[in-house]
């Protein structure tokens, strides 16, 4: 079985896609999908969780920039899962911020800007001026 993925730019692209649907079997799945985060905003989120791992603790302990991904997430509303290990002990799953919207990663983007002002993080964007140095 064939895959194929089109990123509609301009109508070019849009006219590829027409051709490929009306070419398409009857029974072939079609997404429409909304495209995952920018490298820009991947780049950003994971220097301000940097920022905020250096600087901030959460319930008395310091934390990795990927839990803080998690609690961030988790305050946003995404959801994890619970797994049972092969050794019989549960762990979590989830929180992939690869697989997050553009629209999805700027809110989580935005939620961190929130989080970082009201407990007094320094952003290395403020030091260095700018993200992408």
């Amino acid at each position: 079985m064939s895959s194929y993925q089109i990123k509609l730019k301009g109508e070019e692209q849009r006219a590829l896609g027409h051709r490929w649907l009306d070419a398409a079997p009857l029974e072939m799945l079609v997404i429409f999908q909304d495209p995952t985060r920018t490298l820009e905003q991947n780049a950003k989120l994971w220097a301000m969780l940097n920022d905020i791992s250096k600087q901030k603790e959460h319930n008395g302990r310091r934390h990795s920039s990927e839990t803080w991904k998690c609690l961030l997430m988790h305050s946003l509303g995404h959801e994890m899962k619970f797994e049972m290990g092969l050794n019989g002990e549960i762990f979590p799953t989830g929180f992939k911020s690869s697989q997050l919207g553009v629209k999805q990663m700027a809110d989580l983007i935005e939620w961190a800007y929130k989080y970082g002002a009201e407990n007094g993080i320094v952003w290395n964007e403020a030091r260095k001026g700018g993200w992408l140095d």
